[in-house]
């Protein structure tokens, strides 16, 4: 799979974000483009890439982000136990109860 998280065609997309790149082909097209420069823009790669991705998720508080993340980041053979330390990190930034809310999301996929 891509760096790109929005590279996923129409049908492997959650049905919010497949029906806007059905809809919408043109600004999908551009979205993806975006995310593909901004993965490439650094020295960073794979798995540190995807644990970057599930913090910003866990940060904005996106159960939908943190699930893709964390089944992308499975599917690339990073450890369960790493996906749930990022969100357990989230504890001194964003507090206690939002730490938690992210770990649920994580075992929603890792279990």
């Amino acid at each position: 799979m891509a760096d790109n998280d929005a590279s996923d065609l129409p049908d492997e997309l959650p049905s919010a974000a497949g029906r806007i790149a059905t809809e919408y082909p043109d600004l999908w097209e551009q979205y993806t483009d975006l995310g593909k420069a901004s993965a490439e823009a650094g020295p960073l790669e794979g798995e540190t890439k995807r644990l970057v991705k599930l913090a910003q998720a866990v940060g904005t508080q996106s159960e939908g982000a943190v699930h893709s993340h964390t089944r992308r980041a499975l599917e690339e053979g990073i450890e369960p136990e790493k996906l749930k330390h990022v969100a357990l990190l989230a504890v001194t930034t964003q507090g206690f109860p939002e730490a938690v809310a992210a770990l649920t999301w994580v075992e929603d996929i890792t279990e």
